[in-house]
């Protein structure tokens, strides 16, 4: 049998190519063959094998006959432990792959999280990795980016860019089309907690007079509702007799527009509300239907305004010239007042994790531990009181 293989031709070194057949150890245990051939570069060897479905595959250009063996090698172990992973699988473009990826994740994640996740697509992993096979990715760029992007964007947007494009290599790994992902295990930058506004009564009885929706600061500042959540209701939401809220809607504003869903945890939740905003509440359901919005014309969800020169803005402004210690707040400052409220009042953990409607105790405490500190100067002082009556009988 001849050892020289017919002539083929190279699309890559644009040549014709034949083949020294050359045997390695254990072939007869179908571990595969490995194949010289001449180049303008010069030798290079090719690795030939069965692939988990019986069909032949081969992978050319390495250097040496013990660079292709070892590759089998590798391969054959792959097919044992069930994570092989065939070369052509790697040809895929990441635009491919984001596309599909995008058009499956729109369905399982809310507007306001799909479109902060479609612009880190559009804007820094599409122009970037677009063009790149799956396979060609390697761990060491995926860091040098990370770190190239935090010198000029926020830890916000870093974190949600890398996001996307490990989501997406995720799937690319299920599909068995690598066979690790190289985004995963990044350092990313760490994001600094914001400082965080309380108001006083005072104050938040000072923002409520100089606002256009008095009302609705108040309701705001001690239901600790999220803007959506509030805007969201509806008249069928409330139970004036039992002075319950269900939160059953939430109304976020997505590129300028409305997008009704349900609220952030999905979790449907009811909140009580203090008897002072019975009269506020009753006023604002009056002559109105089931389905009307409670806050508002009934028809059109409430907004804050400009940023700039909306109402909200606008009443902070007065506040701040009325009282000079006002601090600088964003409508979802309210929502904290309402738990430091709360707290001060002598709420525990559990209960102003249902009012906030969190998804567990835990992510309060973290949010909040702060305002927590009260409760343990008591606790310490009770057991100081309590060792020095036992120990003076």
């Amino acid at each position: 049998m001849s050892n020289i293989w017919p002539l083929a031709y190279d699309p890559v070194c644009h040549t014709y190519l034949t083949f020294a057949r050359t045997s390695i150890p254990h072939e007869e245990d179908g571990l595969g063959s490995t194949y010289s051939y001449e180049t303008k570069a010069g030798k290079r060897w090719e690795a030939r094998y069965r692939k988990p479905d019986g069909k032949t595959a081969r992978k050319g250009g390495f250097h040496t006959k013990r660079e292709a063996t070892a590759y089998l090698a590798t391969v054959e172990v792959s097919k044992l432990t069930g994570s092989y992973v065939a070369p052509s699988a790697g040809v895929a473009t990441i635009e491919t792959l984001g596309t599909d990826w995008l058009a499956a994740h729109q369905a399982t994640v809310k507007a306001s999280t799909f479109h902060s996740d479609e612009s880190a697509w559009r804007i820094h992993v599409q122009p970037k990795w677009g063009s790149r096979k799956v396979g060609s990715i390697r761990h060491g760029e995926v860091v040098a980016w990370v770190a190239e992007l935090a010198k000029a964007k926020s830890p916000t947007t870093v974190t949600r860019a890398h996001g996307v494009l490990a989501a997406i290599l995720d799937t690319a790994l299920r599909d068995r089309r690598i066979s690790s992902n190289p985004a995963r295990d990044v350092k990313l930058p760490r994001r600094q907690s914001a400082t965080r506004s309380y108001l006083t009564h005072a104050q938040v009885e000072l923002l409520a007079e100089g606002s256009k929706h008095p009302d609705f600061v108040r309701f705001l500042a001690y239901t600790g509702l999220r803007w959506g959540e509030a805007t969201g209701l509806r008249v069928r939401h409330v139970d004036q007799t039992k002075r319950r809220l269900f939160i059953e809607e939430n109304a976020v504003v997505v590129n300028g527009h409305v997008k009704v869903g349900t609220p952030k945890t999905h979790e449907r939740r009811s909140v009580v509300y203090p008897s002072f905003l019975a009269p506020a509440i009753a006023e604002a359901a009056e002559d109105k239907k089931p389905g009307d919005l409670l806050w508002g014309d009934g028809t059109t969800h409430l907004r804050p305004g400009n940023a700039k020169s909306g109402w909200f803005v606008g009443a902070v402004r007065r506040a701040q010239d009325a009282d000079p210690g006002f601090p600088r707040i964003t409508p979802h400052d309210l929502r904290h007042t309402a738990a430091s409220l709360a707290i001060s009042a002598g709420a525990n953990v559990k209960a102003v994790q249902r009012m906030l409607g969190h998804a567990s105790a835990a992510m309060t405490l973290d949010r909040y531990s702060g305002l927590f500190a009260d409760d343990l100067e008591t606790v310490a002082t009770a057991l100081d009181d309590q060792r020095s009556e036992q120990l003076q009988r």
